[in-house]
C-alpha cells in the first residue's frame, strides 16, 4: 500500500492534468479521450458524480477517469470540485451547461443561473484554489444571435437572441475580466455548432440521424422539422476539442471563434442523412410550423482565421462525412445494416 502511495505521488508530480466540467457530455467525454491519449491525468464532473463513469460516453475509459459530483447550479460546485482533487489542475475545461435552446425558453431562470453564474462560480473557484490554471471557457454562436456582420469573428459585437445565449454572453464577458484584472489565464472559445454520433437527441441533427434510424427498421415515419432552409455552421465535435486542447497551450490567452466557415440547410442534412441509410428523405420529412424559430433565417458562420493563423487548427471532418458518421452509428445502434451504397442522388456541396 506505501509503494502504491509512493506511486501515485510521483505520477502526480511528473503528468500533467486537467478538469473538464461536463465531461460526460458530447464535448467533454471527446476531451477526455484527447487528453488521455496525450498522457494527462483527467478528472471531471457530471451532476451524476461518479455513476457517470459508467456512461454512454465514457464507459470505454471511465476506468481512467477520476469524476467528481458537479452542478453549476450550485452555489458551492466549483470549489467543491477542486477541492477533491488531489492537485489544483494545470487545466480546466468549463463545457457544463444547459444547452437547449428550446428549454432555456421554457426555463430562463434556471438557465442563465446554470450558464451565466456557473461559470462566475467556476472562474472564482479557480482564482483561489488553482490560480495557475489554464482555463478554457466554452462560448456559443448564439452569443452573436442576430449577427451584425457575416462571417462572424472575436471581434463581431454579440446580440444574443434568447436566454441561453445572453448566459453565454455574460459568461464569456466574465472570463475576459478574469483574465485582464485576476491575471488568470483565460480562453473563451466561441464555438459554433458541433455534432457526432454523441450528440444530444434535442438537437435537430441528432433528431434526424436517430429517425433515420428508426425509419430504416420501420418503427418511424414520418420525422417533422421546422424551417428545411435554415442553414447552420456544422462541424464535427472531435475537430472542435482538438482546437480547446490547442488554445490552451499558448503562450498568452486570447479567445477564439471555433467552426468551419461552411454553412448547410437543414434540407441538405436531411438529404445527406436519408441517403446514407438508401432513403429518399422527400418520403420521411415534414414541416411542422411548431418547430420554426426566430432565428430561423439569421445566418451564422464562423471567421476561424484566428484559431488557424495562431492554433494551426482547421476542421478536417467534412460536412458529408460527419453526417455519414452520425447516421451509420444510429444504424449500428438500433441493428440495422449500414448499407454501402447510396443509391439516392444528392445535391453537391457548395
Amino acid at each position: 500500500m506505501e509503494r502504491e502511495r509512493r506511486g501515485r505521488s510521483l505520477f502526480h508530480m511528473t503528468q500533467r492534468s486537467a478538469l473538464i466540467t461536463g465531461i460526460a457530455g458530447q464535448d467533454g467525454s471527446y476531451l477526455a479521450e484527447l487528453l488521455l491519449d496525450k498522457g494527462y491525468r483527467v478528472a471531471g464532473t457530471s451532476r451524476r458524480g461518479a455513476e457517470a463513469a459508467s456512461s454512454e460516453n465514457l464507459k470505454a475509459i471511465g476506468d481512467r477517469l477520476t469524476i467528481v459530483p458537479g452542478d453549476p447550479s450550485r452555489a458551492d460546485w466549483a470549489s467543491n470540485a477542486l477541492a477533491q482533487l488531489q492537485t489544483p489542475p494545470d487545466e480546466i475545461y468549463h463545457l457544463a451547461a444547459q444547452s437547449v435552446v428550446t428549454r432555456a425558453w421554457e426555463r430562463p431562470i434556471e438557465t442563465t443561473e446554470n450558464i451565466a453564474l456557473g461559470t462566475l462560480r467556476l472562474l472564482e473557484g479557480a482564482k483561489r484554489q488553482a490560480p495557475a490554471a489554464r482555463i478554457l471557457i466554452a462560448g456559443s454562436s448564439a452569443m452573436f444571435g442576430d449577427p451584425v456582420e457575416t462571417p462572424q469573428r472575436e471581434t463581431t459585437p454579440f446580440r444574443p437572441l434568447d436566454p441561453y445565449g445572453a448566459a453565454k454572453v455574460f459568461g464569456h464577458t466574465a472570463s475576459g475580466q478574469y483574465r485582464d484584472v485576476h491575471g488568470l489565464y483565460v480562453v473563451g472559445a466561441i464555438l459554433f455548432n458541433h455534432e457526432s454520433p454523441r450528440r444530444g437527441s434535442e438537437f435537430v441533427t441528432r433528431k434526424i440521424t436517430l429517425a433515420v434510424a428508426r425509419i430504416a427498421h420501420g418503427d418511424q415515419d414520418p420525422i417533422a422539422l421546422g424551417s428545411l432552409e435554415a442553414r447552420r455552421d456544422w462541424g464535427y465535435a472531435g475537430d472542435y476539442v482538438d482546437a480547446m486542447w490547442r488554445a490552451l497551450q499558448q503562450a498568452t490567452p486570447s479567445d477564439y471563434v471555433i467552426g468551419t466557415g461552411e454553412t448547410h440547410s437543414v434540407r441538405e442534412f436531411c438529404e445527406r442523412a436519408f441517403a446514407a441509410a438508401a432513403l429518399d428523405y422527400r418520403a420521411h420529412v415534414v414541416v411542422d410550423e411548431r418547430f420554426l424559430r426566430r432565428s430561423d433565417d439569421r445566418v451564422l458562420v464562423a471567421d476561424a482565421t484566428r484559431a488557424r493563423e495562431r492554433l494551426g487548427w482547421s476542421p478536417r471532418t467534412s460536412f458529408d462525412e460527419l453526417v455519414q458518421m452520425m447516421v451509420h452509428a444510429d444504424l449500428a445502434r438500433a441493428g440495422h445494416r449500414v448499407p454501402n451504397a447510396i443509391p439516392y442522388p444528392v445535391s453537391p456541396s457548395p
